[in-house]
């Protein structure tokens, strides 16, 4: 197999990701934390076999990056677990799920296999520039499953002359994030970014967001609702809410991106804030990326458990910018106190119906 070798011998062994790996704090085995998967890595790269043990242990990591922050041999493992997984898949070496999870998006465009239209949600398509230099992406998860999140945003974004791609598709991120090419994917939305004369990309969801910056053309600007959101503070006509929320930090957003002080200028400008015990390059991952949740989805629930025990005593709400972290932690036993940034920023402003 074709792996970095150069990246695989920089892990100097010394076991510090042991300590921050949110799956092997659950499962407690060494091919469950970043060590125990770079030893893997390194074997299949000398010819081990990959079995269902091997696949488990590269297929388990929801590549957080908190093992990354922590490196004192500064390596990115997400990146080199996703190489791998790559190279599994390129040879037909994938599990169920993972091959399931590629034929919905493939034939259908979104993660659910899904066949309505993928803006349902929006009564009234006449309100859709047709050229606009900004771009709301919704995302699978907005676009099917929390829509009222998708009309928010868009409520909001619209002020500001933010308009949508008229066939969007799935941005890609499942795919890439488990091993397979999502090019006819990135291609047919940078055809409609084009068209509609799109400069700048913005999205609600963090895994699209690290997708669209980071496996789209560089010449497409990509913000994050929160921080569109921080900029535009002063013109949302928000009135302050009497309560206190915590803020879930989103793996693909912060540590991944750095976006860490956006979202808390956002919550602070509508109510108070208190902060989880573990917060920003600490916070704990929510168990629902990198394809653990559709593969793994006992393991991916007992992280997100793990995580609701960072919530402050006192807090109204569990405030988070990922649509992935709110299905899980909802999951784990939150329910509807997982609300999304824009959801409780609807709540101060008065939007459009």
């Amino acid at each position: 197999m074709k792996l970095d070798l150069r990246s695989i011998n920089r892990c100097v062994r010394c076991g510090t990701c042991r300590s921050v790996c949110p799956v092997f704090e659950e499962s407690g085995w060494e091919s469950a934390n970043t060590r125990g998967r770079i030893l893997v890595m390194k074997g299949l790269a000398n010819g081990l076999e990959a079995d269902k043990e091997v696949q488990d242990s590269l297929n388990t990591c929801t590549t957080c990056g908190i093992c990354t922050e922590k490196c004192p041999a500064g390596i990115n493992p997400p990146q080199m677990v996703e190489e791998a997984r790559r190279e599994l898949a390129a040879s037909g070496i994938m599990t169920a799920e993972q091959s399931d999870l590629s034929r919905r998006i493939y034939g259908s465009g979104n993660t659910f296999g899904e066949r309505t239209r993928r803006l349902a949600w929006l009564s009234d398509r006449s309100r859709l520039e047709s050229k606009s230099d900004y771009v709301y992406f919704v995302g699978c998860m907005n676009s099917y499953r929390y829509t009222e999140t998708a009309m928010n945003s868009f409520a909001l974004l619209s002020k500001f002359g933010v308009t949508m791609l008229p066939d969007e598709q799935c941005c890609g991120s499942p795919l890439l994030r488990t091993g397979f090419s999502a090019a006819r994917l990135v291609d047919a939305n940078v055809r409609q970014m084009e068209q509609i004369g799109a400069r700048t990309i913005i999205t609600g969801c963090a895994g699209c967001y690290t997708t669209l910056k980071n496996s789209y053309p560089a010449d497409i600007r990509v913000q994050s609702i929160p921080e569109f959101l921080a900029e535009h503070i002063s013109e949302l006509d928000i009135k302050p809410l009497p309560i206190k929320v915590t803020y879930h930090d989103p793996c693909h957003l912060g540590r991944h991106n750095r976006i860490f002080e956006q979202p808390r200028r956002v919550i602070e400008a509508v109510c108070g804030l208190l902060e989880m015990k573990a917060a920003r390059e600490n916070a704990r991952c929510c168990g629902g990326g990198g394809g653990v949740r559709s593969g793994y989805p006992d393991l991916s629930l007992r992280m997100a458990k793990r995580r609701l025990l960072d919530v402050p005593e006192g807090v109204d709400y569990i405030v988070t910018s990922c649509p992935l972290c709110i299905r899980n932690l909802r999951d784990a036993g939150a329910g509807e106190k997982v609300i999304d940034l824009v959801d409780l920023v609807a709540r101060a402003t008065s939007l459009p119906k």
